[in-house]
């Protein structure tokens, strides 16, 4: 038997496009031929369990070899093999509708994936590293003759009388120059690591050393000796395949583990199960997060029928989701998957919220089931939680009832509880709840203390979301404000009908705003003489609230940046009703009052942390002057 032929394809330049196209990703050929390997084995399984096929299955184990001398590299499995026919109809047969169309299509094309998933090129990649491909195969049909086809790189091929013996495929790829790199036994182990680890079929790829036992010696210790036995690179059955009930902690804990070597045990995991609508496996883990909010480089694993895909997986998993670690799993999203297919395909949308409901609902479960735990976990997760709520409306619908607020003292509390803790007492004269936070409980504690002395609650609200989750809270919540207790003074944070008078004369406040703007001498600071208790400082640095959240969220990167390039500028409120404000009055010499005024300006910079170089300096030596 021999026959010779042109590929059925409509333009002679099919090679040189997949090499130039697909040359950023060649490692993928790898992929490609195992996987298909992996189709052709699970389909003579099937027949098998059918009763269409009658023979023995034996061992169906792939192997991927290479051979450097030869520059060769070798797949080879025990599947369905083909028929020269099926030859003729499978490889000769590239579905695609024109030249023209291809190249104009693709001709900026980076994504290989894409290149490769439109028009069914899988098997062709190959030619990616290969200068001359070889196919020898035996089908499993009764009487069938192996056959042996061979292109080198055109589109002619040739297909003659195989010498294959037992039933399946061998694929052999003669490299070329330019990829010589693919001749390299840690080269191959790492993409078969990456792309094949988790198939359903044992990849064999060469072998390696292992210890075993070898009886006792003379003392009754255990003898170990080297044995050479087969490298299987994958495990077939990894625990997203299987039912969650025959699954204990430690099983998820060790396939952690197997995923990321060098990571801290998650703190909890979340299987994921569905056949309907759409079909969906695997697990996903909660990691401890550090507070500095970069994204992990552990990130998800994508898989289609455990061939792993890619690991940039934003336009399937909720944004807010990103920070979880582990795998997903579903046949409806294609191998070669591209990111043009993501965004549009239906299904993908359904996944994702799907994910974004089961980690709802995992949350709701954790938080119901045992508080304590789940505050103690509060740290780890507050992140995700508050991103969640921010990001996604699904979510922030369950999220109300699972989201918790920390105050200054460590108090935890739900929505709904913190609303009705501080309601009664933190309600201003217009109707409006008032919830006052700390970004930096040690720096603002003067502020903390002064809210305190009106039982007023403070938050802790000190991640780097938090910004965002504020004007969050303010659009949720019914007629609530958050103010930062620094903000300004808490009688004008939280503001009552009964706010202090100042006893102060018009003229009296007059000349103490003169003193201070002199002392000060700085258009950064806007001076205001105010009424307010007697307990209170006698001068306080605030900046406005609106001004200061901008610059926090312009940090953050919350399309706030003009506010961030905006100078600080600062208010000095003035207690007139402080007896430390009449002592300056009374000073006898102006340049008395000068000093005094500089030196509570001081303090008041002090308490808020602005105090720094030259002007600390001067503030020390001031105050031993003054002791």
């Amino acid at each position: 038997m021999q026959e010779k032929g042109t590929i059925s394809i409509h333009t002679e330049n099919i090679f040189p496009i997949i090499k130039k196209f697909l040359y950023s990703d060649h490692e993928i050929f790898l992929r490609e031929l195992v996987s298909n390997a992996v189709d052709a084995t699970q389909k003579i399984k099937r027949l098998a369990q059918l009763g269409q096929y009658s023979g023995e299955l034996g061992d169906t184990t792939i192997e991927v070899a290479f051979d450097k001398d030869k520059k060769t590299i070798t797949i080879t499995d025990k599947g369905l093999g083909m028929t020269a026919e099926e030859i003729k109809k499978y490889i000769n047969q590239i579905a695609f509708s024109g030249a023209t169309e291809f190249v104009e299509k693709f001709k900026d094309a980076k994504d290989a994936n894409e290149i490769i998933g439109k028009f069914g090129l899988g098997f062709y990649s190959a030619f990616m590293v290969a200068k001359t491909v070889e196919i020898n195969t035996l089908s499993y049909q009764e009487g069938a003759q192996p056959a042996r086809w061979t292109c080198d790189g055109s589109t002619e091929f040739e297909i003659s009388e195989g010498d294959r013996k037992e039933r399946g495929t061998e694929i052999t790829l003669h490299i070329n120059e330019d990829s010589e790199e693919f001749l390299d036994k840690w080269k191959l182990q790492g993409i078969l690591d990456k792309y094949a680890k988790f198939l359903p079929v044992p990849i064999k790829f060469g072998t390696k050393t292992e210890s075993v036992e070898d009886g006792v010696d003379d003392k009754g210790e255990k003898k170990w000796k080297s044995v050479e036995v087969d490298n299987i690179i994958n495990t077939t059955s990894p625990i997203w395949t299987k039912s969650p009930s025959d699954l204990k902690d430690e099983d998820y804990l060790a396939f952690y583990k197997e995923l990321y070597p060098m990571s801290e045990d998650p703190l909890f995991w979340i299987h994921l199960n569905v056949d309907y609508p759409f079909n969906l496996t695997g697990v996903l883990y909660f990691p401890k997060v550090k507070n500095d909010f970069e994204f992990q480089k552990n990130k998800i694993k994508l898989f289609s029928r455990q061939v792993f895909i890619t690991d940039e997986v934003k336009d399937i998993v909720p944004e807010f989701l990103m920070l979880l670690h582990g795998v997903i799993d579903s046949p409806d999203i294609p191998l070669n998957v591209s990111r043009s297919f993501l965004q549009a395909d239906g299904n993908v949308k359904k996944i994702n919220n799907y994910i974004t409901k089961k980690v709802a609902d995992k949350l709701g479960e954790l938080f119901k089931k045992d508080r304590k735990v789940y505050e103690e976990k509060w740290n780890d997760i507050g992140l995700f939680v508050k991103y969640g709520m921010i990001s996604e409306d699904k979510f922030a619908e369950k999220g109300k009832d699972f989201t918790l607020l920390k105050n200054t003292k460590g108090e935890l509390f739900t929505l709904p509880e913190y609303k009705e803790k501080v309601s009664a007492i933190q309600t201003d004269k217009e109707g409006n709840t008032i919830y006052l936070y700390a970004t930096d409980a040690d720096k603002q504690d003067a502020f903390i203390q002064s809210a305190g002395k009106k039982d007023y609650d403070v938050l802790l609200m000190d991640s780097p979301i938090d910004s965002h989750f504020i004007q969050h809270l303010e659009t949720k919540e019914e007629k609530t404000q958050l103010k930062r207790v620094d903000a300004d003074v808490v009688d004008k944070l939280i503001q009552k009908e009964d706010n202090y008078e100042n006893l102060l004369t018009e003229e009296q406040s007059n000349k103490v705003k003169e003193i201070f703007e002199k002392a000060i001498n700085s258009q950064t600071y806007s001076v205001a003489v105010e009424g307010l208790s007697p307990e209170e400082l006698p001068v306080t640095v605030t900046m406005d609230e609106f001004m200061r959240r901008m610059k926090d969220m312009a940090q953050m990167g919350g399309g706030m940046s003009f506010y961030g390039a905006m100078p600080d500028n600062y208010k000095v409120a003035i207690n007139g009703n402080h007896p430390v404000i009449d002592k300056v009055l009374k000073a006898e010499s102006e340049e008395d009052q000068t000093r005094l005024a500089k030196q509570a300006f001081d303090l008041a910079l002090l308490s808020q942390g602005l105090l720094k170089g030259k002007d600390l300096t001067e503030f020390v030596k001031r105050s031993v002057e003054l002791i």
